[in-house]
């Protein structure tokens, strides 16, 4: 099955999700990727178009406007002459957005991965961890981040 079917059968199950549960609609891998990308065209550029988000994407541009049309429905998206996301859309994409920077640098970090492998690599990953193995991970990160820069600080008291 081509992928941009997947992700659209995959959207449209978040679609039914979302009906059934008002109060806690749940959005699915897809649609995640949908609303990081738009946000970070959003940073880059200052506006966001369907027919960008597809080129990001690699996805038709109808496969596009049909997802746009869910996100906008489930209250992520406001599609105007800008693309804005809505606060809840906001909030989800900074959170997956965080989880994408940070597994990228970590998977360098810990697997020595190339940036290219990392980055394909929290992508996926991104969308399936508990919010557990990410808090460790985040604060593995910090910690060592801090050591590297005390270890920094000491060397170069040492060369003075």
């Amino acid at each position: 099955m081509p992928e941009n079917k997947k992700n659209l059968k995959s959207l449209a199950k978040s679609a039914q999700q979302s009906t059934k549960s008002d109060s806690k609609a749940q959005i699915y891998e897809s649609g995640e990727d949908y609303i990081e990308t738009i946000y970070r065209l959003k940073r880059k550029n200052g506006f966001v178009r369907s027919v960008d988000v597809a080129r990001e994407l690699g996805y038709s541009r109808p496969s596009v406007s049909r997802a746009v049309s869910i996100l906008k429905r489930d209250g992520y998206l406001v599609m105007d002459s800008d693309g804005e996301l809505t606060e809840k859309g906001k909030r989800k994409a900074t959170k997956v957005y965080e989880k994408h920077k940070t597994l990228t640098k970590f998977l360098m970090k810990t697997a020595g991965v190339s940036a290219k492998t990392a980055e394909n690599d929290a992508c996926r990953i991104e969308h399936i961890i508990s919010e557990t193995t990410f808090k460790g991970i985040k604060k593995y990160m910090k910690s060592s981040l801090t050591e590297e820069s005390e270890n920094k600080d000491e060397t170069m008291i040492d060369n003075e």
